[in-house]
């Protein structure tokens, strides 16, 4: 029962997302929803979502929130953070209250092709949906309920460390070292990989478990549809860098690569063999037009070009 003479009690539990994303190099940003004006009298961005309804998993009724707010079909961690925030003497409903919020943060993230965001529902506490930078809100630029501000803290990016095995395979000279009249069999990647549109050498990730040999037999035929077979390690290559995953997920990224030298059959025509893949091309790409810069390739091309020429240097 509330004393006489004391705010009656308002407790409600609501589920956000961060759902954040670099495209193509950019800045980081971060999905914001604009409050209302009957909200707040002045311009104020929080997270997406909004209140749980009787009943309803929080996990739901986040990914729910975020396509009213935004119009976009989000993803979210299976765990989350819980924030506490008990504010007497509050505006809620028409009614000064002694409200305790209680906010429980996912990680999110939406598709690397999703649309811009519109909010979807009307009449909600939400009038606007945007992408804005990290920065602008960690520097106080873009004003934020505080709420944005710790999940940011608290949240941070997925770090994720994979194992990948790639193939230089050539074709041109028989003997070494590489020539500029050889070519080198490339793989492109496709709109749904991380830099779509460059050039990169045929393989992947190891999955638990395999053998990194196996992995790349696999890999390569997989995504050229021909069959190799695994020559020496050459080198171990490795990049770290932060941005969205092919599924959409703001991650830190470690990738290491091993570097083996394979062969293909002679005559053997390379296709693309996997489709809706993270490959949307293949094929032997001259030499002289990667190390000329006339072929935009990724840095482990060039990298595994250098190592193969080291290889054949007499002692």
């Amino acid at each position: 029962m509330t004393p006489r003479g004391a705010l009656p009690l308002h407790q409600r539990v609501a589920a956000y997302a961060v759902i954040r994303r670099r495209v193509d190099g950019a800045v980081e940003e971060i999905l914001l929803s604009r409050l209302a004006e009957r909200v707040s009298p002045h311009e104020l961005w929080t997270l997406p979502g909004g209140g749980l309804d009787h009943g309803e998993e929080p996990r739901l009724a986040v990914v729910r929130e975020v396509m009213e707010e935004t119009g976009l079909a989000a993803t979210v961690s299976e765990t989350a953070h819980v924030y506490s925030a008990h504010m007497p003497g509050v505006r809620r409903e028409g009614r000064v209250v002694d409200a305790h919020a209680i906010r429980i943060v996912y990680e999110g993230w939406v598709p690397p092709d999703s649309p811009a965001p519109e909010v979807q529902e009307v009449d909600g506490s939400t009038v606007e949906a945007a992408w804005h930078p990290v920065a602008d809100v960690e520097s106080g630029a873009l004003p934020v309920v505080p709420m944005v501000t710790e999940a940011l803290r608290d949240l941070r990016p997925v770090r994720l460390q994979r194992l990948a095995a790639y193939a230089l395979i050539t074709r041109g000279s028989a003997a070494d070292p590489l020539r500029a009249e050889d070519e080198v069999l490339l793989t492109r990647i496709s709109p749904r990989g991380f830099h779509a549109g460059t050039w990169t050498l045929p393989g992947g990730g190891v999955d638990h478990g395999e053998a990194p040999v196996s992995a790349l037999v696999r890999e390569v035929a997989e995504e050229c549809g021909v069959a190799c077979t695994v020559g020496p390690l050459l080198t171990v290559h490795d990049v770290h860098f932060s941005g969205t995953a092919p599924r959409g997920r703001f991650e830190d990224f470690h990738g290491v690569h091993l570097l083996f030298r394979a062969e293909v059959a002679p005559g053997a025509e390379p296709r693309v063999a996997e489709t809706d893949g993270t490959t949307d091309a293949v094929a032997f790409v001259p030499l002289a037009q990667i190390e000329a810069g006339t072929v935009e390739v990724l840095d482990v091309v060039r990298h595994a070009v250098l190592a193969a020429r080291a290889a054949s240097q007499p002692d």
